[in-house]
């Protein structure tokens, strides 16, 4: 017979009950804090409901008259996102060698972080205006837009990937007399390369979902066609156009699951 005493309880996160209770006190009041400050318009959100009815019964059924303008734009939002995450990729394998504190000089280490940490220290919407505002607009200010944002992240996961690799691959290669491109290709390359394709792919996706973003901002694709779409309220021809993107995103989505479970 099992009694309380053999009974195990996972243990608290904080086990002093005074300080557990004060932390959850605090929180409560800090939330209650927050939305009492903040400066909410409750009249205007009421009216919100009724433009948003405006909106949708506008939008149905969805308009697809103008398809050849719809493709070309999910065309230039595809070219953004392979462009820009093969270039990412390229961009961030240095990068990745140069954050990895098992491979990198700690002031390379540093530098490598520090890259990698300004790439994912803005929204690429962010990113993306200042890239609009620097070469224009267009695909070029998404490619670059999409290009920090798949280092940002492709990098950072890489590099750790990195540190986690077997030393005594690389130990035994250096033992041999190998140098350091040799000893890459050779005993860390192989460790870290189904990390990397599957991390490629999965960016992929990714920037496939993001140049819609950006392309809201003038970053180009079919984020540039559907902020036309509303700033024209042709609420139908914008429904068709998020119906597109989220049929586009689910074949990434499936297509890339599928490679991702044969890589792994």
């Amino acid at each position: 017979m099992t009694t309380a005493r053999d009974t195990w309880h996972k243990p608290p996160f904080i086990a002093n009950p005074v300080i557990r209770y004060t932390v959850w006190a605090a929180i409560l009041v800090y939330f209650g804090w927050a939305i009492g400050t903040l400066p909410f318009d409750w009249g205007r959100a009421a009216e919100g409901l009724e433009r948003a009815q405006r909106i949708f019964s506008g939008a149905f059924p969805p308009n697809f008259d103008r398809h050849e303008l719809l493709i070309e734009g999910f065309l230039e939002s595809l070219q953004i996102a392979i462009i820009s995450t093969a270039g990412g990729v390229l961009l961030s394998i240095p990068i990745a060698l140069m954050a990895a504190r098992n491979l990198a000089p700690l002031p390379v280490y540093w530098f490598g972080r520090g890259l990698i940490i300004v790439a994912r220290s803005f929204h690429p919407v962010i990113v993306a205006i200042i890239f609009v505002k620097a070469v224009g607009f267009g695909p070029l200010a998404g490619i670059l837009t999409l290009i920090v944002y798949t280092i940002g992240f492709v990098a950072k996961m890489l590099a750790e990937r990195i540190e986690e690799i077997d030393e005594g691959q690389v130990e035994a290669m250096r033992a041999a007399g190998a140098n350091y491109p040799q000893t890459l290709i050779y005993a860390v390359f192989p460790q870290i390369m189904p990390r990397q394709i599957g991390l490629s792919i999965y960016q992929l996706d990714s920037n496939l979902r993001a140049s819609a973003v950006v392309g809201i901002v003038g970053a180009g694709g079919i984020g540039s066609t559907l902020a036309n779409a509303f700033g024209r309220y042709d609420y139908d021809f914008a429904l068709a156009i998020m119906l597109v993107i989220i049929g586009a995103i689910l074949i990434s989505e499936a297509v890339s699951g599928q490679i991702r479970k044969r890589i792994w």
